[in-house]
């Protein structure tokens, strides 16, 4: 715990000193080749993805592929591994988790709908979550009971697949059952309800292309609750604290 707290205020200290406006910005080739060289390691497994400027002078955010982010010095040769947090007016602001918000969005943006299950409300649209969801989760089915709720309200509800047993598991089998059924939206409510669901099977169908999505998303567990602005919600938080996170009324 101490470390973790030591690791946070080390970050923390570096944004308050020097914050810079272009955080984000793709670096120049030298600049990538020679981080890239310093901080790929095969014996490891680690290649480095993408490099680009941070919100603190002389560091470099560093994206491994399928790894994590990391934030590195100009020479690639030391690296803090955390969120990088800015002080502002007393107030401890994310920055990492701020970017990632930024990155889910455009993440779901490229998602075709037409492979999510979605609730949609019967009148105007006010607000929208995305949806990790496992049949077999109780708070997953505690959540679904919620969701004409957030109709009600406005709120869309759409559903993406994340099996957390994986490919082998009671859920995995369910999932392909409901997202290859005549009528999804039946169907998942009735898996949800406990209900016995005949077991279609279509291909191809995007369960392990969700459940992948996910896994890069940093999804651990389900419910998974991604709302309209990004922001990342692990865990069920019920239809009432929800339209207040949506600023929806």
């Amino acid at each position: 715990m101490l470390n973790r707290l030591y690791k946070t205020a080390v970050i923390a200290f570096f944004a308050v000193m020097a914050p810079l406006a272009s955080a984000g910005t793709v670096v120049d080739k030298a600049t990538f080749e020679r981080i890239s060289a310093a901080m790929s390691s095969t014996a490891m497994g680690l290649t480095v993805s993408t490099v680009s400027t941070s919100d603190v002078k002389g560091m470099y955010e560093v994206q491994f592929e399928n790894g994590p982010m990391v934030y590195a010095t100009n020479d690639g040769k030391h690296f803090l591994l955390g969120d990088l947090f800015q002080v502002d007016n007393g107030q401890f602001v994310n920055l990492t988790e701020k970017r990632r918000d930024g990155e889910r969005l455009a993440q779901m943006a490229a998602l075709d709908e037409g492979e999510m299950i979605v609730f949609a409300p019967e009148g105007e649209v006010k607000g929208e979550i995305t949806v990790f969801t496992d049949t077999t989760c109780f708070y997953c089915q505690k959540l679904h009971k919620e969701v004409p709720e957030l109709n009600k309200h406005g709120v869309r509800v759409r559903y993406l697949a994340f099996p957390r047993g994986g490919a082998d598991s009671a859920g995995y089998r369910q999932l392909v059952g409901a997202w290859c059924a005549d009528n999804p939206q039946e169907a998942l409510t009735a898996l949800k309800n406990k209900e016995p669901v005949p077991v279609q099977q279509c291909d191809p169908n995007p369960i392990d292309e969700q459940y992948s999505l996910g896994q890069q998303m940093g999804v651990r567990g389900t419910p998974a609750i991604i709302t309209d602005t990004g922001q990342m919600i692990p865990g069920y938080q019920s239809a009432d604290k929800l339209l207040v996170t949506l600023g929806v009324e």
